[in-house]
């Protein structure tokens, strides 16, 4: 079983949309058991999977509406003040949804848990080993659902207490990338953050072995974190192009940033992956979708598997059967990448 995140800290750049169809094409196209955990308190990978009916039963609905356990389901022993937490939920089966994966749906209440794992967090640099484990609450999860060959989280672009717990806990990362400033600022800030995060939890482990010999191996926390070699790829998204020879090429505005973007990737985030070679980070480019995406969400499908009768029409058809191929491309060179992980390790 093998784990990432896909995490930028910039919003706007199709991350949800990237996300769940690169689980859907793995998942149906790849023939994988895929699992997509919903950890951003906006829910947008479950509303996007599940529907607007359906997330109103999950949250709001009686004891006939549609029901699953969820990310809080999980937490909620944290959330509560205990260290561990409760690894006896049932995702919602792929058979119910079009996307073909397991869904552990997101809760909006899951905004409440950064106290408890800021919390944790300052415990954990304090050498505690309840601060350890409440941060670990992704490894333990992940080591309950071996069944899976790929699990994907899904989170927001805050770089708090949540979202680093998520990193701290899973094996690897990729970054979706707008062609834009920001997410350049963006990928910076995910560097140093990483640097002082690996820096704090190396210095609590020591405190630990040092205060209590024995205590992390008797509650299985890792002395090293795999996310320490966890960057895996970076794409980059919602750019307009323009015709030129009939030849389509990004406008001068966004070639300027494109040109950057390696050079930010090489200096930022190929020092956190496993000897990956800067032209295999780049896991493909995502023009923009124009009216594929609001297409794709009003019927909860993915947009590779969007059909005639969901509305699909003239020229969504190429632009489907582009993206479809641009999927394809990222999947695979993402599997490869984490693949070559393994391997290394």
């Amino acid at each position: 079983m093998q784990s990432v995140v896909f995490f930028n800290n910039k919003g706007g750049v199709g991350k949800t949309t990237l996300c769940c169809n690169v689980a859907s094409f793995v998942g149906a196209g790849r023939s994988k058991n895929v699992l997509l955990i919903d950890c951003d308190p906006q829910c947008n990978s479950t509303r996007l999977i599940l529907g607007d009916e359906r997330c109103e039963d999950l949250y709001y609905g009686g004891e006939e509406g549609f029901q699953s356990d969820t990310i809080l389901s999980v937490l909620r022993p944290i959330l509560d003040g205990d260290s561990s937490i409760n690894d006896n939920v049932t995702p919602v089966d792929s058979r119910h949804n079009r996307f073909g994966v397991d869904l552990l749906p997101g809760h909006p209440e899951l905004a409440m848990l950064e106290d408890a794992l800021s919390d944790a967090w300052g415990s954990l640099g304090a050498g505690k080993v309840e601060g350890l484990r409440r941060t670990h609450w992704a490894t333990y999860l992940l080591r309950s659902l071996s069944k899976y060959d790929l699990i994907i989280f899904d989170v927001g672009p805050s770089l708090g207490a949540l979202n680093r717990s998520v990193l701290v806990g899973s094996e690897s990362f990729i970054t979706p990338m707008g062609c834009d400033i920001f997410s350049i600022v963006g990928v910076r800030n995910i560097a140093k953050w990483l640097t002082n995060w690996l820096r704090t939890y190396d210095v609590g482990v020591s405190l630990c072995q040092k205060e209590r010999a024995g205590v992390l191996d008797e509650y299985k926390v890792p002395i090293t974190l795999p996310i320490k070699q966890g960057f895996a790829g970076y794409t980059v998204q919602q750019y307009i192009t323009k015709s030129k020879e009939g030849v389509r090429r990004p406008t001068t505005a966004y070639e300027n940033i494109m040109l950057l973007i390696p050079k930010e990737i090489r200096n930022n985030l190929l020092p956190f992956s496993c000897a990956l070679h800067e032209r295999e980070a780049r896991l493909g480019d995502v023009p923009h979708l124009y009216s594929l995406v609001p297409l794709a969400q009003a019927n909860n499908a993915p947009i590779q598997g969007l059909k005639s009768a969901d509305g699909l029409v003239g020229a969504q058809y190429g632009q489907q059967e582009a993206y479809t191929g641009l999927i394809e491309g990222v999947a695979d060179r993402l599997l490869v990448n984490l693949a070559q992980k393994v391997l290394a390790q």
